[in-house]
């Protein structure tokens, strides 16, 4: 009890430290000042005044909204005496295979640098600045030479190393349990079964109404739909963070989806967020890095070949260009099991004092990358609004699919609690591909690490992350909701508990099965 209580007076200190820091601490500060002069602050009872005050006039909401915001995405409790590297990660192989990943990703990096001679960082010329500067907002046109770059590395590449990867622990002694594991991932970590899941996503029921089936044309629209929406209209009219997560776990209106998904992720387009950008954008003008070349050869070969988001490709050069710039992105390495590359500037090699992170944000881009932006150009238009939802995805959710971790998100845990379950559940099928040299996990492995991005049509895909951002759980990836209807049938899974067992196997599409958990 006291351990509890301990645990979350250290966790309520650090998200006040936090939030002393954001614009809507200077904000609260100077409502709670201009509201002295209000002749219903009394000065017997000046701080239930201000309080009251503050719930009138609707910044209590947003206070709230922000704590809400904030222990959405704070680290796992662990013990106050654990290191801070326990933190990024309780698991010391797990860390250091990690570790041993950003040492091949930076190999590779450094060698493509030394390869076509180009230097990590330069500042562009003045002519340079205003030519990319005037083609802004049309750097789809532009056609750079990008034959010698190439991506540093592929989600095959990376589940390589996750298959090779060991507990030096369970070399010997394994147990019988784990023995009988036949899938590709060999790590002993816990997750979910079939009445674990069932209890964590309650409201993916069959009992319960879910958008992408129940507002079929065959479904009456005053069944369901029609009450989903305006249960919608009044959330967002409350602008209350957990009802709106706890709302879209059903599926969000088309309609409503953007400001639901801002809601949910606290954010709102202030004059100073849209000025940051800006300052981003300068930044991106002034000075070229090797991965805007990386970034531009990923939007080439993955965003622009594709039917749904070619036309966004303006957009994603501007939001990924920006992000690669943000160094407010590195916060997040404190529960990142991955440490942002470092740099040093010329001459200076092994001086801590002039060491950079490099890219500034930490986070050298991989094939596919583009993709976790390309789906939110259908909500949003406005550049920084854009830029800010991909942001808190990213920092939420997107980097656990791209580092190795034994966090149930990590990528490690979904793909052991896919096969799992596959293993469990479906076991003709699993043996059979098996058989026949087609392991799951190598079929799937690509679908999750781009969480479904570019393999699921645009509105199945706003579908799936509707759930995504309402259970603040990427779990959904390996055990994936299906629409339940042949024609629209949407999601990968072994979909275990119902009695639908038909599957057609293709490698460059989601299987489909199943009607739902």
């Amino acid at each position: 009890m006291l351990q509890e209580e301990s645990d979350l007076s250290l966790i309520i200190a650090q998200i006040v430290q936090k939030l002393k820091g954001s614009n809507l601490y200077s904000q609260l500060e100077r409502q709670a000042w201009a509201s002295l002069q209000r002749p219903e602050i009394k000065l017997e009872s000046l701080k239930e005044d201000i309080k009251e005050f503050f719930k009138i006039s609707g910044w209590e909401k947003k206070l709230q909204n922000a704590v809400y915001s904030e222990l959405s995405v704070f680290p796992l409790p662990s013990h106050p005496a654990a290191p801070p590297e326990h933190l990024k990660e309780p698991l010391v192989y797990m860390r250091k295979a990690q570790g041993s990943w950003e040492k091949r990703i930076l190999k590779s990096l450094n060698s493509m640098c030394t390869e076509l001679s180009i230097p990590l960082a330069r500042k562009r010329p003045v002519g340079e600045q205003k030519e990319l500067l005037n083609k802004w907002n049309e750097m789809g046109t532009d056609e750079p030479d990008l034959s010698l770059f190439r991506p540093v590395y592929a989600p095959k590449d990376f589940l390589e190393v996750l298959i090779n990867l060991r507990n030096p622990n369970y070399e010997n002694g394994d147990s019988l349990s784990f023995r009988t594991h036949l899938g590709l991932i060999q790590v002993p970590l816990k997750v979910k079964d079939i009445p674990e899941l069932k209890e964590c996503f309650v409201e993916l029921g069959l009992n319960i109404g879910q958008l992408g089936i129940d507002d079929s044309t065959q479904v009456p629209p005053e069944l369901f739909e029609n009450e989903h929406v305006r249960i919608g209209q009044k959330v967002l009219a409350e602008q209350d963070s957990a009802a709106a997560q706890q709302y879209i776990r059903q599926g969000s209106p088309t309609a409503l989806r953007a400001e639901l998904w801002a809601l949910i992720l606290n954010i709102s387009s202030q004059p100073e967020d849209v000025l940051y950008y800006e300052q981003l954008k300068t930044n991106v003008i002034q000075h070229d890095l090797l991965v805007d070349s990386l970034i531009y050869k990923d939007v080439k070969l993955t965003a622009s070949n594709d039917d749904y988001y070619f036309v966004f490709e303006d957009y994603l050069y501007q939001v990924l260009l920006c992000f690669s710039r943000d160094t407010s992105v590195l916060s997040h390495f404190a529960y990142n099991s991955a440490s942002p590359p470092k740099s040093y500037i010329r001459g200076k090699l092994g001086l801590e004092e002039y060491a950079v992170f490099y890219p500034p944000n930490g986070v050298i881009p991989f094939h596919g990358f583009s993709m976790y932006v390309a789906p939110l150009c259908f909500l949003y238009h406005e550049p920084s609004k854009l830029y800010q939802i991909f942001r808190e995805m990213y920092v939420r959710f997107f980097f656990r699919l791209h580092s190795i971790s034994s966090h149930p998100s990590g990528i490690v845990s979904l793909c052991l609690l896919f096969e799992t379950l596959l293993q469990t559940y479906l076991p003709q099928l699993f043996y059979h591909l098996r058989e026949i040299g087609a392991q799951p996990l190598r079929i799937s492995f690509k679908w999750m690490v781009r969480a479904f991005s570019g393999y699921l049509a645009t509105d199945q895909l706003l579908l799936l992350w509707d759930r995504i951002l309402g259970y603040n759980s990427l779990e959904i990836l390996a055990v994936l909701l299906n629409s339940g209807r042949k024609k629209s049938a949407v999601y990968w899974t072994p979909n275990l508990i119902q009695q639908n067992k038909e599957v057609e196997v293709c490698k460059e599409e989601p299987i489909m099965m199943g009607h739902g958990i």
